[in-house]
């Protein structure tokens, strides 16, 4: 079940017009920039659906570009966020495809900052509520209203074991979680949904686990 109450229908406080074209794309932007870390130089976003339909009717485009620039959904600088990422340099360039994903909602947005680079694919699902499906082509499904981990490891007998009992004594609760590879003993990642905050110290002491490559923190809402 996909609403808790009234106003996960009616959505967040927001910029308008629409709470699944706007309030959903800026969280999208902002997921992206939260996982990306900083400000990125360019950005290519890929529209599917209805979000290609409409996204400059509906200021998708806006609100996906005042996501990345780390506008939240009732910022009223989301109306000129193109102003502002000329201001910071930030080129973006919007591409429009026929084809049909799993969403009609649909945004893939690709991240560059020199060597850096992430690409995250969101769906925007009404009342401004979105699930992140695929991050780096690893299939995923987080919603950006946990705190979480997603911790990129290798494909080996062990690792989540040792990953879960770090939080386990640590009395930290998992709410949800997903474990994805591309191909059997390769690089897999692993998302983690929390019940609360994490501190610094077990954020390494995951990251000093045999196995683990890199560990990124994602706070909530």
């Amino acid at each position: 079940m996909k609403y808790k109450s009234v106003f996960d229908i009616i959505g967040p406080v927001m910029v308008g017009p629409s709470s699944s074209h706007t309030a959903g794309a800026a969280r999208i932007g902002l997921l992206g920039r939260k996982l990306f870390g900083h400000t990125p130089d360019h950005v290519d976003i890929h529209l599917y659906g209805s979000f290609k339909d409409t996204y400059q009717g509906h200021g998708t485009d806006v609100a996906l570009i005042g996501g990345l620039l780390g506008f939240d959904t009732d910022d009223s600088r989301i109306i000129k966020a193109k102003e502002y990422a000329d201001e910071q340099n930030l080129r973006t360039n919007f591409i429009l495809h026929e084809e049909e994903r799993s969403h009609p909602n649909t945004a893939i947005v690709d991240l560059l900052k020199g060597d850096d680079r992430l690409k995250i694919e969101g769906i925007s699902i009404g009342g401004g509520k979105i699930e992140l499906v695929s991050i780096n082509d690893y299939e995923i499904n987080i919603s950006g209203n946990y705190h979480s981990l997603l911790v990129f490891h290798k494909d080996t007998f062990g690792t989540i074991a040792r990953v879960t009992t770090v939080l386990g004594n640590n009395e930290i609760n998992v709410s949800q979680m997903n474990v994805s590879r591309k191909e059997k003993g390769d690089i897999a990642l692993m998302t983690i949904e929390l019940d609360e905050e994490i501190s610094e110290a077990v954020i390494q002491e995951v990251e000093n686990i045999d196995g683990v490559e890199r560990v990124i923190e994602m706070a909530d809402d």
